[in-house]
């Protein structure tokens, strides 16, 4: 486990740090609305070389990018309703691909989540700053 409280100045090196420190490629980002989840996937985003705009999914339920020679799928459940809207886009079978699998809202899925996960925590302090833990 690691904790690390940051600015949004210093997305780069928070982003870097994820990356660095995780040892699975599924990442599930939980905080509240606003806490700074998709702000940090860009930030993931970009230092995996993507070149393309980064945005939230929200209505499509993923987005996939390219970077460095990776498959980067961006999930965001916040709208689902139920995990069987998960199933009909075929999340089982983005598991095995090996690939990154960022992943916002991910408590609205809770039977299909990879045991190979990390979680990644965002809470707002009271100052502004957020606090990251990865877990």
């Amino acid at each position: 486990m690691l904790k690390v409280t940051y600015d949004l100045t210093g997305l780069d090196e928070i982003a870097k740090l994820v990356i660095t420190k995780c040892t699975y490629k599924t990442l599930l980002f939980n905080g509240e609305m606003g806490a700074g989840k998709t702000t940090l996937i860009k930030a993931i985003c970009n230092y995996l070389g993507v070149e393309d705009t980064v945005s939230s999914p929200t209505f499509s339920l993923v987005n996939e990018y390219e970077g460095n020679g990776e498959i980067i799928y961006h999930f965001d459940f916040y709208r689902i309703e139920e995990e069987d809207e998960a199933y009909a886009i075929g999340f089982e079978e983005y598991e095995h691909t090996g690939d990154y699998l960022l992943i916002e809202w991910s408590e609205r899925i809770p039977n299909l989540i990879p045991e190979e996960s990390h979680q990644i925590n965002i809470k707002i302090e009271d100052n502004g700053l957020r606090t990251l833990e990865i877990i």
